[in-house]
């Protein structure tokens, strides 16, 4: 009997074993800080299920690229003990990926585990860029009485000693606007992705040599990717977040990402479906340059 294998992209062995792949994901169904929808813990499957209807040929790059191998891991199981234990745990599960050599790319789940996946990248890359392609800042201290919320994500990468370029960011509190002021980071908000013609070279320049990308889905306009949790209008689009993309790989070395806060809705599967072709693309791309 024919079946489809329960992996990313529904790929058959020997395309999807862990010991032969160049890409692993690995899905983090954990949402113990979200602070307005929640449901971000149902955001992997979702896409691993949408990811199955996902063409293998990109028509944009004229190539097939699962072939480098992309093995799924089964899901991080939250751990109650409280956000810091669940970082603990995650930081632990990455590093060993890191270890073996793999590039990781982790679907979440809340954006706060992305902290815990760039320390785990950090072991590796000692001078990394993280691209922040997000609408909110996520540059709190403290939110909701715990400095692991998802709020505070980038606050807790920047204490680990990377720098970020956060893009497409269009809410901001007080509190963040005044640690910008202080900060040497450079920004690119909604509206200069929209009015500037430069906003990619910006992002380029900004940059180091070795990236991270952590890609929260509601830096997309909601009318392209309404499944999240804080939806805020004015977004990037699609052709926007993927040349950016292309461009990021082509001109740097992309050594990791994750895909998170997609919250899917019943009975449309808009944007779980759009997270997985995201993921794709951007393991086409970094496959593309290693080639």
């Amino acid at each position: 009997m024919n079946t489809i294998p329960l992996n990313f992209l529904g790929l058959p062995a020997p395309y999807s074993d862990y010991d032969a792949a160049r890409f692993v994901v690995l899905p983090v169904p954990y949402d113990s800080t979200t602070s307005f929808r929640t449901g971000t813990r149902d955001g992997p499957a979702a896409i691993i299920e949408a990811s199955k209807q996902v063409e293998l040929f990109d028509e944009e790059l004229e190539a097939e690229y699962y072939q480098a191998g992309i093995a799924t891991l089964d899901p991080v199981m939250p751990n109650m003990a409280g956000p810091a234990a669940m970082h603990e745990d995650l930081f632990k599960i990455a590093r060993g990926i890191i270890r073996d050599g793999k590039f990781l790319l982790a679907l979440g789940g809340e954006h706060s585990i992305s902290s815990a996946l760039v320390r785990a990248v950090l072991n590796r890359h000692k001078k990394l860029s993280v691209l922040q392609i997000d609408a909110h800042c996520d540059l709190r201290d403290s939110y909701e009485g715990t400095p692991y919320s998802h709020a505070c994500v980038m606050r807790r990468i920047l204490d680990l000693g990377a720098s970020i370029v956060p893009v497409g960011i269009r809410n901001i509190s007080l509190e963040e606007h005044r640690f910008l002021k202080r900060s040497k980071i450079r920004l690119l908000t909604a509206r200069e992705c929209h009015m500037d013609n430069n906003w990619m070279d910006r992002t380029l320049a900004a940059l180091g040599d070795t990236v991270y990308v952590t890609i929260d889905i509601d830096g997309f306009d909601p009318g392209h990717a309404p499944g999240t949790g804080t939806p805020e209008p004015g977004g990037l689009h699609w052709y926007d977040v993927t040349a950016l993309l292309r461009l990021v790989a082509a001109e740097k070395t992309i050594v990791g990402a994750d895909i998170v806060e997609v919250i899917p809705i019943p009975g449309q599967a808009v944007t779980e479906f759009l997270a997985a072709r995201l993921a794709y693309k951007l393991v086409s791309y970094v496959q593309r340059k290693g080639r």
